[in-house]
C-alpha cells in the first residue's frame, strides 16, 4: 500500500504557500569560524558515533586544553553539506545552552578535508536510558523535558527544522544539562517547501511518513513526545517495520482521525486505501495512550501534556513554546 499521496494543488493553496514564503524571514548571512584540524590533539581521541554518516571522535584543543567533539562526513560532496550544518547548528545553538554548541570548521591543510568541530556535550541519552536499572521518576522526566522543549523553543525561534530528534541525538553532559545534537537533516524555514521526509521513521511525525509537502516545526514537537514517552517507559511508544506499519503503530493507540480530527487526512492515498470495516472500528476505539501510561507513572496533568506533543493533526499539536506553559512543570516544580 503506498503511503504517500500527491494531490493537485488548488488556486487558494499556491496563494497561501506563497504568502508564507514571502512572510517568511530570510536567513540572516553568517560567518562560519574556519580553524586547522593541527589545532587540535587527537592522541588520546575516541569516537564518540559513528554510522553510515561518517564519525565523530573527541579531540582536545592544543591551546587551551578544552576537550571538543569533531565530525567528518564520509559521503561525496561533505564540504557543502558540512558548511550546511555548521550554519543551521550556529543558528541554533546561539545563546540556547539547550543546543551542543558550535566551534566551526576545520580544515586538514594536507588534504584539505573539513571537519565540522562542536561542544563535547557527553554521551547519548539512549546509552543513559539503557544504563538506568529502573523507571524513572516523574519530576526527572519533568526536568528533561523542560530542557528539551526549551532548546526546541529556540531552535525555532531561529527558524532551524531539526528533523531528527532522537534519543541518539540528545547528549546528556556531565553537568546533567540535555542538548540536541546532530544537525545534518536540519532544514532552514527560510527555504520554502516542499520538504521531504527525513529522520528516523520511529520518531517521524505522522504528516511527515503521509508525505505532506509543506509540515514545520511540530514534527521535532512530535518527535519530543516520543522522547517523553521513551523517558517514562524505556521504550519507544510506536515501532513500526516501515512507513505504512509505523502510521498503523500510531493510529491503533491514537485512534485514526476523521475529518473532526485532522480533515485532511481524508484526503491521503493511505487513508483511501485503508479498510472500510476496520477503519470505522478503529475510529470507534480513539486514543488509548493513558492505558500505556498509568496514573503511578505519569500523572494526569503529564499525560495532558504527552497527548498535547502527539496529537496528529500538527494544527492541534502544542509548539514548543505552548508545551512550557503546560500546568504540568508549574505542578512538578
Amino acid at each position: 500500500m503506498a503511503v504517500a499521496c500527491i494531490k493537485a494543488v488548488s488556486a487558494a493553496d499556491v496563494a497561501r504557500r506563497r504568502h508564507h514564503a514571502a512572510a517568511r524571514p530570510a536567513r540572516t548571512r553568517m560567518l562560519v569560524a574556519m580553524g586547522s584540524t593541527e589545532d587540535y590533539d587527537y592522541e588520546d581521541a575516541c569516537r564518540l558515533g559513528e554510522g553510515s554518516f561518517g564519525a565523530v571522535i573527541m579531540a582536545r584543543h592544543r591551546a587551551i586544553g578544552q576537550a571538543v567533539a569533531i565530525k567528518r562526513l564520509s559521503d561525496a560532496g561533505s564540504h557543502e553539506a558540512l558548511l550546511r550544518e555548521s550554519l543551521l547548528l550556529e543558528a541554533a545553538s546561539k545563546g540556547n545552552q539547550f543546543i551542543v554548541g558550535c566551534r566551526g570548521l576545520a580544515r586538514d591543510p594536507a588534504t584539505w578535508d573539513l571537519f565540522l568541530v562542536m561542544d563535547c556535550g557527553g554521551g547519548s541519552l539512549r546509552d543513559a536510558l539503557r544504563r538506568q536499572p529502573g523507571p524513572l521518576p516523574e519530576s526527572t522526566v519533568c526536568d528533561a523535558m523542560r530542557q528539551l522543549l526549551a532548546g526546541a523553543k529556540g531552535m525555532h525561534a531561529a527558524h532551524v527544522i531539526h528533523r531528527d530528534i532522537k534519543a541518539h541525538n540528545i547528549l546528556l553532559g556531565d553537568d546533567c544539562v540535555l542538548r540536541l545534537c546532530d544537525f545534518g537533516l536540519a532544514v532552514d524555514t527560510a527555504e520554502p517547501p516542499p520538504y521531504g521526509k527525513a529522520g528516523t521513521r520511529w520518531y517521524m511525525a505522522p504528516e511527515m511518513l503521509l508525505g505532506k509537502p509543506d509540515y514545520d516545526a511540530r514534527v521535532d514537537v512530535w518527535s519530543l513526545g516520543c522522547v517523553m514517552a521513551e523517558l517514562i517507559t524505556g521504550e519507544m511508544p510506536f515501532q513500526g517495520e516501515d512507513e505504512e506499519d509505523q502510521l498503523c503503530a500510531i493510529f491503533g493507540v491514537l485512534g485514526f482521525p476523521d475529518d473532526t480530527t485532522w480533515p485532511w487526512f481524508a484526503s491521503t492515498q493511505f487513508a483511501a486505501e485503508l479498510p472500510v470495516v476496520d477503519d470505522k472500528q478503529r475510529r470507534k476505539q480513539g486514543s488509548v495512550l493513558h492505558s500505556k501510561f498509568p496514573e503511578m507513572r505519569l500523572s494526569k496533568e503529564g499525560l495532558d501534556l504527552l497527548s498535547g506533543l502527539l496529537t496528529c493533526n500538527p494544527d492541534k499539536r502544542l509548539t514548543a513554546a505552548a508545551a512550557l506553559k503546560h500546568p504540568w512543570f508549574s505542578r512538578m516544580d
